[in-house]
C-alpha cells in the first residue's frame, strides 16, 4: 500500500510525525478514532441518549505497584508495547503499511521534527535557513552525527536520500514527489540529467535545496528521515531499486534504537543505539509485541506495558482498579473513515454515495457503542486541528428517507426482494474490514440500515491486516474501513483525494484548493482555503467520514519519562523511558 494507512484496530504505539497512534481495543469503533461525545443535531440521531463520556482531564498515577504482575516485575531492561503485525519493510519511503512506519520511527530520526503544536523544531539538523522567496532551504547538520552502524552522517547522505526518491523506478508516495517539487527533480527522474539541479552539498555539514514554488510543508517534508549512502547506496544504479527490498530486514538508521530481530506474528525486538545523537536510550531493550490477542489480557497479565482504551467511565474504573497502571487522557490528531471504491460505476454517482452516508446510523456505531467516547466526523480534519470547521458542513444525520429519495433520483428502484435494481443490476456493497468486535458492530448495524433503504451489504473480514491491504490493493471492494495516520498538517488529511489514493476520485477543484492551501504559510489565509476545501469534499462524499476517538492510555507504573503528543505519539519521549 503506497500511502501509510493505519486502521484504528491497532494499539497506540510510538509514532513518527505522519503516523497515528491507534488502538486494537475491542471497544474501538470500526473505522475511526472517537474523540468526544457529539452534540445533538437535528434528525434521527437525536432520538437516543448517549452515556456521557468520562471526563479525564488529568493523569492518574498508579495507586499500588505491589499489584504489578510478576511478569512485569521481572523485567529490568525491557519495555513492551503492542503493535499490529508489520510487513517487514522497515526502510523509510518504502514501507508497505503504517505499522512498518511505526517500526521505522524507532529506527530513524529526521532532519526536522515538530513540537506538540505542529511547529518545526530541530532534530538531526541543528538549524536551517529559508530564502526570502521561500524557495531555497539550507540545512545545518549537527556535528559528529552517526548512523547506527557507527559510520558518519554527512550532507552527502541527505543528497543521496533526496536523489533516491527521484529515481524513475521509485513507486512510493513520498511527499518529496507528491507535494513539493525539487528543482531539476523531474529531469533526473526522466533520465535527462545525471544530478538534481536544486540539490547543493556545501560542506559535510551543510546542504541546500531549491524547490519550484513555495510550500507550507516544505521544511518538514525536506526534513524527513535520512538514509545512509554507504549502506543503501552501495548497489544503487539509476532505474533499479529492487535491491533495497533485501535491506529492509537489516536497517541502518539514526534513531534511538537498532533492530535486533523481527519475528513475524510475534514481536519486533530493538536494542538501544549507542550512536544516537541524543545519547543512548535509558532502557536497553524495547519490544513491539505483534501477537494477536486481547489488549486487556496483555495488560492485566503484565505481558505488555502499554495499552490504549476508549475513554469510557467503565474502562477508566477498570484500569484504576488494577492499581499498577498510570492513566492519561489522549487524543490523536486523526480521523476514521469508510472509503468508497470510485472506480466501480455504481459509486461514481455522488447521489449514491450521499445516500449511503445518510443511510448509515453512525451515531449508534461510533458513539453509542462506545459509551459516548466518540464524535461523528464529517470532514478530513480533527477538532484539535486549527483548520477544523463545521461552517457550511453537511452533518449527514441518519435520515433513511433522505437516502431513499437520493437513490430514487439516481435511478435505483426497489426490486421484488426489496433490494434496489438498475439496468438489471442489484445494488450490492462489498465491505472489507478487520476481524474485531468493533467491525462486528458495524456490520450488524450497517446491514440493517442498508437493507432498510434497499441496499445489500456483503461483508468480508480479515484477521491479518496485511491480507486486508492486499484485498484493498486488488480493488476488489466497494467500501473499506480505515483511520488516517497522525495529521501533522491539514494538507495531510486531504492528500489522498489528490494523489490517487482514493480510487477513481478526481475533482479539479479539490486539487486547486489543495495547492492553494500549501502556497502560503499564513495560517489565517490557510483556514479560509481549508474551509472551502472541506465543504467541497463533504459534498462530494468520496468517504463516509466516521468518527474521532477519545482515548485513555494506561501503562506500567514503573515506567518514568513517558509522554505522548497528538502529533508525534510516543516517539519523542521513547529514548527517556526507564523502569524505576
Amino acid at each position: 500500500m503506497k500511502k501509510l494507512l493505519i486502521t484504528l484496530l491497532s494499539i497506540t504505539m510510538a509514532s513518527s510525525i505522519l503516523l497515528a497512534a491507534c488502538s486494537n481495543d475491542s471497544s474501538a469503533p470500526a473505522s475511526g478514532s472517537a474523540q468526544s461525545a457529539t452534540a445533538d443535531t437535528k434528525g434521527t440521531e437525536n432520538s437516543s441518549t448517549t452515556p456521557a463520556v468520562a471526563e479525564l482531564t488529568a493523569p492518574i498515577a498508579a495507586s499500588d505497584l505491589s499489584k504489578l504482575p510478576a511478569q512485569a516485575q521481572k523485567r529490568t531492561d525491557t519495555i513492551i508495547v503492542g503493535l499490529t503485525d508489520p510487513s517487514g519493510a522497515f526502510t523509510p519511503y518504502f514501507q508497505q503499511s503504517g505499522y512498518d512506519g511505526n517500526v521505522s520511527s524507532v529506527l530513524y530520526a529526521s532532519l526536522v521534527t515538530v513540537d506538540d503544536k505542529g511547529l518545526p523544531i530541530p532534530d538531526l539538523a541543528e538549524k536551517w535557513d529559508i530564502s526570502p522567496d521561500g524557495l531555497t532551504y539550507t540545512f545545518h547538520l549537527r556535528k559528529d552525527l552517526k548512523f547506527s552502524d557507527g559510520t558518519p552522517l554527512t550532507a552527502d547522505d541527505v543528497a543521496f536520500t533526496w536523489t533516491l526518491i527521484h529515481d524513475k523506478s521509485y513507486d512510493g508516495q513520498s511527499e518529496l514527489l507528491t507535494t513539493i517539487a525539487i528543482k531539476g527533480g523531474k529531469a533526473y527522474k526522466e533520465g535527462k540529467a545525471k544530478l538534481i539541479e536544486g540539490i547543493k552539498v556545501i560542506d559535510p555539514e551543510t546542504i541546500s535545496v531549491t524547490i519550484d514554488k513555495p510550500n507550507a510543508k516544505g521544511l518538514t517534508i525536506l526534513g524527513s528521515e535520512i538514509l545512509s549512502k554507504a549502506y543503501y547506496g552501495k548497489d544503487y544504479k539509476f532505474g533499479s531499486l529492487d535491491y533495497i527490498k533485501k535491506l529492509h530486514a537489516t536497517p541502518v538508521g539514526t534513531g534511538p534504537y537498532k533492530l535486533e530481530k523481527f519475528i513475524p506474528g510475534q514481536e519486533v525486538r530493538f536494542v538501544a543505539n549507542e550512536f544516537y545523537y541524543k545519547g543512548k536510550p535509558k532502557t536497553e531493550h524495547f519490544i513491539y509485541k505483534t501477537t494477536e490477542g486481547d489488549t486487556w489480557q496483555f495488560i492485566e497479565t503484565g505481558e505488555q506495558d502499554y495499552g490504549s482504551f476508549q475513554a469510557t467511565q467503565e474502562n477508566i474504573d477498570k484500569l484504576k482498579g488494577l492499581g499498577f497502571l498510570n492513566i492519561i487522557p489522549y487524543t490523536a490528531n486523526n480521523y476514521g473513515y469508510l472509503q468508497f471504491n470510485l472506480e466501480h460505476p455504481t459509486l461514481k454517482d455522488k447521489k449514491v454515495r450521499q445516500a449511503l452516508t445518510y443511510g448509515l446510523d453512525r451515531k449508534t456505531i461510533y458513539v453509542d457503542a462506545n459509551q459516548g467516547a466518540g464524535q461523528i466526523a464529517n470532514i478530513p480534519a480533527s477538532p484539535i486541528s486549527w483548520s477544523y470547521t463545521e461552517e457550511g458542513i453537511n452533518p449527514y444525520n441518519y435520515e433513511p428517507e433522505k437516502a431513499k429519495q437520493l437513490l430514487d433520483e439516481a435511478g435505483w428502484k426497489e426490486g421484488a426482494d426489496g433490494i434496489r435494481e438498475k439496468d438489471g443490476q442489484k445494488l450490492k456493497i462489498h465491505f472489507i474490514g478487520s476481524k474485531s468486535k468493533a467491525t462486528d458492530i458495524f456490520i450488524a448495524v450497517a446491514k440493517e440500515n442498508y437493507t432498510a433503504i434497499g441496499v445489500q451489504l456483503e461483508a468480508e473480514q480479515f484477521a491479518d491486516f496485511n491480507a486486508q491491504i492486499a484485498k484493498f490493493e486488488s480493488g476488489d471492494f466497494d467500501l473499506v474501513s480505515f483511520s488516517t495516520p497522525i495529521l501533522g498538517d491539514p494538507s495531510d488529511g486531504v492528500i489522498s483525494f489528490v494523489n490517487g489514493e482514493v480510487k477513481g476520485y478526481d475533482n479539479p477543484k479539490v486539487k486547486e484548493l489543495y495547492e492553494k492551501g500549501l502556497a502560503t504559510s499564513d495560517i489565517e489565509a490557510r483556514k479560509v482555503v481549508y474551509k472551502e476545501l472541506y465543504q467541497v469534499i463533504n459534498d462530494d462524499a468520496p468517504y463516509i467520514f466516521t468518527s474521532y476517538r477519545k482515548s485513555v492510555v494506561a501503562y506500567n507504573g514503573r515506567i518514568e519519562g513517558l509522554s505522548i503528543s497528538p502529533l508525534r505519539g510516543l516517539s519523542a519521549s521513547l529514548p527517556d523511558w526507564k523502569l524505576k
